[in-house]
């Protein structure tokens, strides 16, 4: 008996190591308040995604943090980046969208190999799931009704958005407590940052969700372009400088090999300029978020 009883304390923490990789993750105790970032750009390729994995990475290396990420772009990128760590099964974020009766999002949620991290599967079938909302009766607010018990069982979700501003980055806008804007050096990226802000000024003003700008994350930064560079930048921090981060993600070749590998930037290169970049970005998130303003946040950023 009293053997069961030890067992049974032991999944009730989460240490039971017989839970496979794909299984739901082991639920803790509830009472965390999850901070929801959606991680949202106008324009593809702008590392959006690559943001999303390595930024979830870093944070779920926090003494004892918990990090969901959720992968609602139908290219479902953030699996085949981390495709070392996860296996693809279960139920998908489609059919939690569309179920004719509330679904909860963490019958879609599958733990990975990476300490405290966990993900929704790839879907193809949300290409056809952003049309299908169109439909449906407080469309905007699916995903964020969905996640009840994910807020009260991870620390950090950050929302993996599609590169458009349809009805699936809507339903992340609305879920989210804060959005964070990749933009690389390029002027359709610094264009496809005011579309964005003018859509977080809309689910403010008219669905009535206090969405926060958590800021404007430059990536891609090439220091061999730096007439490029210095016109964007200026561009960006002109028009927002209060939002800009100081933290900026360099051109960097492990960042791409990482990704092919199927591995984040920390398993495949953890001392090269694409890691401490992130680790950076994580420190300053942190900073952000749990002291509300830049100030604090560019001292965490600092070594």
């Amino acid at each position: 008996m009293k053997n069961l009883l030890s067992a049974g304390l032991k999944k009730l923490r989460g240490e039971d190591s017989s839970v496979a990789r794909g299984a739901r993750p082991t639920s803790p105790p509830l009472g965390r308040r999850a901070h929801i970032i959606a991680i949202a750009a106008q324009k593809g390729g702008v590392g959006k995604t690559t943001t999303t994995v390595n930024l979830a990475c870093a944070l779920a290396q926090q003494p004892g943090a918990r990090v969901l990420v959720i992968d609602i772009d139908p290219q479902g990128h953030v699996a085949s980046s981390l495709k070392d760590a996860v296996r693809i099964a279960g139920t998908s974020l489609s059919d939690v969208l569309l179920s004719q009766t509330p679904r909860d999002l963490m019958d879609a949620v599958q733990q990975s190999d990476i300490d405290g991290l966990s993900l929704t599967p790839p879907d193809k079938a949300l290409n056809e799931t952003d049309t299908r909302l169109s439909t449906r009766v407080g469309r905007e607010y699916i995903l964020q009704a969905a996640m009840a018990r994910a807020r009260a069982e991870f620390d950090w979700v950050l929302i993996d958005c599609p590169p458009n501003l349809g009805n699936l980055t809507l339903n992340a806008l609305v879920a989210a407590d804060r959005v964070l804007v990749p933009c690389d050096m390029s002027i359709l990226a610094f264009e496809g940052v005011a579309d964005l802000l003018g859509t977080v000024r809309v689910v403010n003003d008219r669905l009535r969700h206090p969405l926060e700008v958590l800021g404007i994350l430059r990536t891609r930064v090439d220091g061999r372009t730096q007439q490029i560079n210095d016109a964007i930048g200026g561009a960006l921090d002109d028009n927002y400088r209060a939002l800009l981060l100081e933290t900026s993600i360099p051109v960097n070749s492990a960042l791409a090999q990482a990704q092919a590998a199927g591995k984040s930037i920390f398993q495949y290169a953890p001392t090269s300029r694409g890691a401490h970049a992130y680790r950076a970005l994580a420190r300053e998130v942190t900073g952000r978020v749990t002291s509300g303003g830049p100030e604090s946040a560019r001292r965490a950023a600092r070594p």
